[in-house]
């Protein structure tokens, strides 16, 4: 049997995927549609960061830029659903709300596995998903596992720079935290090595895309509930907002005070 265009992308199973909780509720579907939409990215997404690392791993600089260029293309396209999500008013988001139920955005396991595998580890995250599920078991993976800035500084160890030990043997599952050490030797690639001063820049570019999408998801979801509680018991957009000022990679932020 020859593969077809929809037998390739399985499109009978895809379309059947939306299944709205109303019978009669229009937007509904929309809102099934760009959800399951974003997972799909955030499924490319996780796809690219682990290609980044084994790019990293393999000191193949050229093609980590690479990949970092299309995740940042990927995040431009993540804030730009955020505009068909926006042409439905909160009063059409009210005709279904109630049937979202304990169901929240909140509860993406692949976007909390895209912050672990970009160094915002809290345990408190793993703890929302029930032991000895299938999820957790992911998430507890990703929790224990180098980040993508751990192989970068890795990286550049091999090329010789002076990456500070207490760097390159910290614990994976804390939080990154800003080095004065470190910045040293960041300021030196920035006015030395063109090449991995674009790595650099890249990194800032994903660490810049992931908080612009927070930002555009908080007014997005201002501009729908308000300050409601979120579904689920979440606590909304006064959560979303919470998370706005974290920088995933500080010590490329900080040095810019200094060059």
């Amino acid at each position: 049997m020859s593969i077809t265009y929809s037998s390739y992308l399985r499109l009978d199973e895809l379309l059947g995927l939306q299944t709205p909780a109303s019978d009669d509720e229009h937007d509904e579907t929309l809102f099934i549609v760009v959800h399951q939409v974003y997972e799909l990215w955030f499924k490319q997404i996780l796809h690219e960061l682990d290609r980044l690392q084994v790019l990293l791993d393999a000191d193949d600089g050229a093609s980590a830029r690479h990949t970092l260029k299309r995740v940042l293309t990927i995040m431009k396209v993540l804030v730009g659903q955020l505009d068909v999500l926006e042409t439905m008013t909160p009063l059409e988001f009210l005709t279904f709300r109630d049937r979202l139920a304990a169901s929240s955005g909140f509860q993406s396991f692949q976007f909390r596995a895209i912050e672990f595998a970009m160094g915002n580890k809290r345990r408190s995250a793993i703890d929302h998903y029930p032991e000895g599920g299938d999820i957790r078991a992911r998430l507890e993976v990703r929790y224990d596992r180098v980040t993508i800035w751990d192989s970068f500084l890795h990286y550049l160890a091999r090329r010789g720079y002076a990456v500070p030990e207490s760097q390159l043997n910290r614990d994976v599952r804390q939080a990154i935290e800003p080095s004065p050490e470190l910045q040293s030797v960041l300021i030196e690639i920035y006015r030395n090595d063109a090449n991995v001063r674009d790595l650099c820049e890249r990194y800032v570019d994903l660490d810049e895309g992931v908080q612009e999408w927070r930002y555009r998801h908080v007014k997005m979801v201002e501009r729908t509930i308000g300050m409601k509680r979120g579904t689920g018991g979440s606590a909304g957009a006064e959560y979303l907002r919470s998370t706005l000022s974290h920088a995933a990679f500080p010590d490329l932020w900080q040095i810019r005070t200094e060059l």
